[in-house]
């Protein structure tokens, strides 16, 4: 599988900047609402420290690339269409939104914090970016609330029929979310709720949609526009403040590293994504030039980069909570054409040799025999559990 990023926010923040930033790619940018009226997806990369120097090999990757040791594996971005309050209602592009957002497997919310940007995506000033968080979470949160109560309303049709479970049918009726009758019930009895909705009140529906949106759409914050001097005196007051204790936030400028990468693209710099630095390698750049390199330098010494590589990391290892595994032999790494390490796959931290076979190929995973832990050359079953950067070779009938 390949995972889904999705970029969310109000209209006019950035979203457009990152998603190109990230990806390189060219969609239009703009300081208007619905800039982005259709999903825009493209492909970013996470970097996985590669296996291939730890058996004193150098990879050959089929997809993606190594640099220096660093493997950058593909992953999916999503910049969904601009958000504003009221979607779940249907207001601005409304359920179209949320249709959009679910194909992600988990989100950044990219929120202007120089403040620069109203509720509806309009130009303003001192505008605080908790509305922002707040009210993403909250549109997120009624929408859930409203398939919920669905949820609650087929179980209590069918409650007096034998053998009708409350996580069955709310399983099924938020089978979008990817969310099973397991986890379900898990969830409404962290909540400390009963098996029966008869017994919650208004404020327990609330928060149980709010616990089911937080298990299916995990989400961090990219603190965007922080290269001004607003954003960094709204970052201080948020990053503090006990109410967003619950939220992971990157310090982001979209704009330095579509900056940074156009100008290494053009040989002005050497820039690798991700990194804290970069080298000027053009002589007799202009004034102006100068000073504005000067300034993504001053940003990203103040915060370890430019954010974009690091929100996307975050969102998926983090938040997801990610890993990558690359398929080797005991015999030697390379494949039947000779290339080291050819691939590499990001799978959820759960997984075991059997779930990776699968990952692989299907028929690898209907055949399963067994593994090998190519770091320890020994053999492993199908339930043994797989840790980021294991290499291992799956012994299959197929």
């Amino acid at each position: 599988m390949v995972y889904k990023i999705g970029l969310v926010g109000k209209p006019s923040v950035g979203k457009s900047t990152f998603f190109n930033a990230a990806t390189m790619n060219s969609i239009e940018e703009g300081n208007y609402p619905f800039t982005t009226i259709d999903p825009s997806v493209g492909e970013a990369y996470v970097r996985v420290e590669c296996a291939a120097p730890d058996f004193d090999e150098s990879c050959d990757p089929r997809v993606g690339s190594c640099m220096d040791g660093t493997r950058f594996v593909p992953v999916k971005l999503v910049d969904v269409a601009g958000l504003i309050p009221g979607a779940h209602e249907g207001k601005g592009l409304g359920n179209k939104f949320l249709t959009d957002l679910n194909e992600a497997d988990v989100l950044i919310h990219i929120v202007d914090f120089s403040g620069t940007t109203d509720m509806e995506g309009e130009p303003a000033q001192d505008h605080d970016p908790r509305e922002d968080i707040d009210f993403l979470e909250e549109e997120l949160d009624m929408w859930y609330l409203e398939i919920l109560e669905k949820g609650i309303e087929r179980y209590r049709d069918k409650h007096n029929k034998k053998d009708v479970k409350l996580e069955e049918e709310l399983a099924e009726q938020m089978s979008a979310f990817k969310v099973n009758k397991n986890r379900i019930k898990q969830i409404i009895l962290e909540q400390g709720l009963d098996l029966d909705p008869d017994t919650w009140g208004e404020d327990d529906r609330k928060y149980l949609a709010r616990g089911i949106r937080k298990d299916t759409k995990p989400m961090i914050v990219a603190a965007n526009k922080m290269d001004t001097d607003e954003a960094r005196d709204n970052w201080e007051k948020i990053t503090e403040d006990p109410e967003y204790d619950h939220i992971d936030f990157v310090p982001v400028s979209a704009h330095a590293e579509k900056a940074l990468k156009n100008a290494d693209e053009k040989g002005v710099v050497d820039y690798t994504p991700g990194e804290e630095k970069f080298d000027v390698v053009e002589e007799d750049l202009p004034d102006e030039k100068i000073q504005a390199l000067d300034k993504i330098e001053e940003f990203m010494e103040k915060y370890g980069g430019t954010g974009v590589q690091k929100a996307l990391e975050k969102a998926l290892f983090d938040e997801l909570g990610v890993m990558a595994v690359f398929p080797g032999g005991a015999d030697g790494l390379g494949d039947e054409h000779g290339n080291i390490l050819p691939d590499c796959f990001l799978v959820p931290e759960d997984s075991d040799a059997e779930d990776f076979a699968y990952t692989i190929h299907s028929d690898l995973g209907e055949g399963f025999v067994h593994a090998i832990d190519c770091r320890e050359d020994r053999k492993i079953g199908a339930d043994h559990k797989l840790e980021h950067r294991d290499v291992v070779e799956i012994i299959s009938t197929q």
